[in-house]
């Protein structure tokens, strides 16, 4: 029973930040989003995005393969235990703001190549979208 409930704990802690919630949901629409197009959407730094998706990957939240040079992520859709916690996610935060404005964003940003949009975010040492924020308040 130990064991069961450390599970449960370990899922729900990985999920339970802003940033996290948003890429489920991005998840759940978008089947599939490479690590580069997360941390843009995020519009956090490569390191960020890694550690929230790290974490959901170690809880069995997502999923993940490799392509070449390039990883995508997915939501464990395989582990029936999750069905339940990602239908309540997907019906709290699927209607709100955030999430429209979100979906927006990451529409605007699927239309980049993952190579043109990696490149510019190493050669900036951040996503476009920091950088392009920081211009605009300057």
């Amino acid at each position: 029973m130990k064991v069961y409930m450390d599970k449960i704990v370990t899922i729900l802690k990985s999920i339970s930040e802003k940033n996290r919630l948003r890429i489920i949901n991005a998840l759940l629409i978008h089947t599939e989003l490479c690590a580069c197009q997360i941390t843009e959407f995020l519009g956090v730094a490569g390191a960020t995005a890694s550690r929230h998706l790290g974490l959901m990957v170690n809880a069995g939240v997502l999923k993940n393969r490799k392509q070449g040079r390039w990883v995508y992520f997915r939501v464990n859709r395989e582990n029936q235990e999750l069905s339940g916690l990602l239908s309540w996610v997907e019906n709290r935060i699927g209607r709100s703001g955030q999430a429209n404005a979100d979906l927006h964003k990451l529409k605007q940003i699927l239309l980049i190549p993952c190579e043109e949009l990696s490149q510019k975010q190493r050669e900036n040492g951040a996503c476009i979208t920091l950088k392009k924020r920081k211009i605009d308040n300057d």
